[in-house]
This record gives structure tokens, sequence and C-alpha cells, in this order.
């Protein structure tokens, strides 16, 4: 299991949403890029230096620190949508080889390099930035079908990280709660919902959301 890039964001134009901008156009780096926790949501801080986003209230802050997306599940994209995807095209910082980033439990953490520890907090969820970028319509529900939405990460132990790192899972949850999991109770099979209480390290907003939906 490794890091196979590293991608950081360059604003650009975003005709898709309010926002002025957006941060999705994800390039990898070359060399050590810093990794650190970004505070609370609302500022535009993300957890890689140089990064950051300009959705300010549904983006950023510590429970959305960093985004990953598995090497592998792009190329299972690539036949769909007729193009080669490369590394960050999801808008992903972090492109991952061997890992299993959708059955990762939320509460997961991985060790990247000899120093950064990030924790697994939350599924990522769709929105019309996403579908702009790809050039896709219909993507929204395309992506929600298929359940495959990578995972966001909060920082716990800050450090560098570079492309060719080593990724080690260093503690796992006793629950059963993966990413792909969570992202289907929160969009497609509500059924699911009660289960997500299990994880103590789903975001307190999607911890919310359940109870509202659940009456619990």
């Amino acid at each position: 299991m490794k890091l196979l890039s590293v991608n950081v964001g360059r604003p650009r134009p975003n005709p898709w949403k309010g926002a002025a901008e957006t941060g999705i156009d994800k390039r990898p780096v070359d060399g050590p890029v810093a990794v650190s926790e970004p505070g609370p949501r609302g500022t535009g801080a993300v957890g890689l230096a140089g990064d950051r986003v300009y959705d300010l209230r549904n983006h950023g802050g510590s429970d959305q620190a960093v985004y990953a997306y598995a090497r592998e599940d792009l190329d299972r994209w690539e036949p769909e949508l007729g193009r080669r995807l490369a590394s960050g095209s999801f808008g992903e910082n972090l492109t991952t080889l061997g890992v299993d980033v959708n059955g990762a439990l939320i509460g997961e953490r991985w060790r990247i390099g000899t120093t950064v520890v990030l924790e697994v907090s939350c599924p990522r969820i769709p929105c019309g930035t996403f579908q702009g970028w790809l050039e896709r319509a219909g993507w929204i529900k395309r992506f929600t079908q298929a359940a495959l939405p990578g995972a966001y990460l909060r920082v716990i132990e800050p450090g560098d990280i570079r492309a060719g790192d080593p990724v080690e899972i260093v503690h796992r949850p006793d629950h059963d709660v993966t990413v792909a999991l969570s992202f289907r109770a929160l969009t497609l099979e509500p059924d699911l919902l009660p289960r997500l209480l299990a994880a103590d390290a789903l975001p307190e907003e999607a911890k919310a959301t359940v109870r509202r939906r659940t009456g619990q």
C-alpha cells in the first residue's frame, strides 16, 4: 500500500456553482508536501500546504482536511468516462495504490511515510462542481449509484508526505461502518442510517443528520 501521487489544486473559475473559484483541479507535485491540521471549516484551509477550498460553507476544515481516492477506482471509471484519468482527476489530494479506500472503516488510521497519521472521517458527497468539472451530464447520479466515493481524512499527526510513501493501517475501530456503507446510508439507502452511530469518529455534522432523519 502506498501513495501513488500527492495532488495540490490550482484555482480556476467555477461556472458550475455559486463560488467564484474552485480548487478541484488537482495536479501531482514533486517533492515533500507538508500536512497539518487546518482548523474549523470556513477559512478555506485544508490539510495540504499550497492547497485550499473556495466553497467555504461545504468544504474544508478538520473533518475534510485531506481527500483520498484509489487509483484502482479511477481505472474502473476510465472505460465509462471514455478517457484517461490522471491522478488528481477527481479532485483528490492523495491517489493511493493498494489501499481499500472505500472499504476503510470510519475512524481507521493510516500512517503515511514516517510521521503523518490520518484518520478516516467520512465519504465524499458529489456536488455540481464535480459534475461540471468532468463534463458529464448525470454524473452526480451515476457516482452516487456506484458508491465509490473516496474518503475524507482528518490530520492526527502532522508532517511531510510525498509520492511513493508507504501507507500502513495502524488502527481499526471495533465496528463495521465503512466509507462505502456511510455513503450509501447518507444517499440512496437511508435504512442504513442507524448503523452509522456506531462510528464515534463520524463528523458531528453527519451524526446530527442521522439523528434528524431517524429521530434518534
